[in-house]
């Protein structure tokens, strides 16, 4: 057994992007919450090329943050693997198949200044 580390936001926001990069995430956005929303202090956004890749995706983050920080993760939408949604208590993770993400824009909403031209 490893020695847990230190959970704060910002290393469980470091571990779970270095889980997407490792797991091939495409189009992968950082938004912050901090003065924005008590939900949490951060949001990332990726997308995977299929609903397996994201629900893999998905899992490995929740298996990372437990055996790094003995965070137990919310996990809700894993069964279709369009949208899945991991809520670690400090970061919020969205997952999507690129059309899903594409149709409901979660970045638009938490970074209204940012167009389609400069998300990619």
């Amino acid at each position: 057994m490893t020695d847990r580390k230190t959970a704060t936001s910002e290393t469980i926001l470091a571990a779970v992007l270095k889980s997407l990069e490792e797991n091939k995430a495409e189009d992968v956005v950082q938004i912050s919450l901090k003065g924005k929303s008590e939900i949490g202090d951060h949001m990332v956004i990726g997308s995977g090329r299929s609903a397996r890749q994201v629900t893999s995706m998905a899992e490995k983050i929740v298996d990372e943050v437990k055996s790094t920080f003995g965070i137990f993760s919310k996990i809700e939408g894993r069964a279709s693997g369009d949208w899945v949604l991991i809520d670690t208590g400090d970061v919020i993770v969205h997952l999507f198949r690129p059309e899903v993400r594409e149709f409901y824009q979660l970045e638009k909403m938490w970074q209204p200044g940012l167009s389609p031209a400069t998300a990619d």
